[in-house]
């Protein structure tokens, strides 16, 4: 059973005391639960189709519509009324997600032309291509989400290797890792991502390679700082002595120490992903056309003045999402604060 140790209870005693980020913790925990579970929140496919007997998922696998008696080799529209026919006509029934529309369904039984206000059949209204507002704010937090962890965790890597290797060597090592990291922070990411989209088709994995290239350079100073402060420590000279690697030094007597800090800057890091990807798709070179994007739907709502609820939508979802990271942030800070 795994324990923290006497230091470690200490921090997450703080960090519980932080009430604002212990529940904005288990709220976005909730929150990225739910987001995964998106195809059984929002879907236009059953869940489940019962049919002579037998038991369908089309959510997981991809049937015909000869399979239920029909006429067509191809997959069919669940939500018409001739489908519907076919499986009540076998005393067959089909059980629907609570919004029985994915990202990219087009609602052609509106009541009113696209973008539609909020309604019993799309609780948030539609945009301007007849798609459920609701659903396309679910499964874009899903991709902002996933996007921002997968970069964080990258940069996370890199900027604790970078910072590890210039602040334990120091010298002439860490003088080069200095001019060349003043050098590439100078680069203008925005500005690059948009002069390298006309070239390169912008996808989920070529946004991310692009901006882990940069979003490494905040966590290098800090973990620098640590190890040029660690390596001096006696304990550390005395490995040393002992015949300890470096490799050993750094992974089991500085890097500890180094990561206390380093771990307070992740949820900033996080709500900076998610800002910058915002920012892309709402310029139109962030995700590919046609992709859920909490930045593509501020882009609907600029287009869409006479559509409140695209902007409230995309701020509502923006706003919850950045303030428990930043909420998150504060309380590893202050959990992580060797002054407390």
């Amino acid at each position: 059973m795994f324990t923290f140790s006497p230091l470690g209870q200490r921090r997450l005693a703080r960090f519980k005391a932080n009430r604002r980020g212990w529940w904005s913790l288990w709220l976005f925990i909730g929150l990225c639960g739910l987001c995964l579970c998106g195809e059984l929140i929002a879907n236009d496919k059953p869940l489940v189709i019962r049919y002579q007997g037998n038991l369908y998922y089309p959510t997981l696998h991809t049937y015909q519509e000869t399979d239920f008696g029909g006429e067509l080799p191809f997959e069919p529209d669940y939500s018409s009324q001739y489908v519907r026919d076919l499986i009540k006509a076998k005393a067959g029934w089909m059980l629907f997600a609570p919004i029985p529309f994915s990202y990219d369904t087009v609602n052609y039984d509106l009541a009113q032309p696209a973008p539609s206000p909020p309604s019993r059949q799309n609780w948030l209204g539609t945009d301007d291509q007849a798609r459920d507002v609701l659903a396309r704010a679910l499964y874009g937090a899903r991709i902002s989400i996933l996007f921002a962890l997968l970069l964080t965790l990258i940069s996370t890597v890199i900027g604790v290797f970078a910072g590890a290797i210039q602040g334990y060597y120091g010298g002439l090592v860490d003088l080069l890792g200095q001019r060349l990291l003043e050098i590439w922070s100078g680069l203008p990411v925005l500005y690059l991502l948009i002069i390298l989209s006309g070239f390169v088709a912008p996808s989920f994995w070529w946004l991310l390679g692009i901006m882990a290239l940069f979003s490494w350079l905040a966590l290098v100073d800090v973990v620098r700082a640590e190890f040029l402060r660690g390596r001096s420590l006696e304990y550390v000279k005395a490995a040393r002595a002992l015949g300890l690697t470096d490799g050993a030094l750094m992974r089991r007597h500085i890097l500890p120490n180094a990561m206390t800090s380093t771990l307070t800057y992740l949820p900033f890091i996080l709500t900076g992903a998610i800002s910058t990807l915002t920012a892309l798709d709402f310029l139109g070179f962030g995700m590919p056309a046609g992709t859920a994007s909490l930045g593509e739907l501020i882009g609907q709502a600029k287009r869409n003045l006479q559509a409140p609820w695209l902007g409230l939508t995309a701020f509502c979802a923006l706003a919850l999402i950045l303030s428990l990271l930043v909420f998150i942030g504060e309380a590893c800070r202050d959990a992580f604060d060797p002054r407390s």
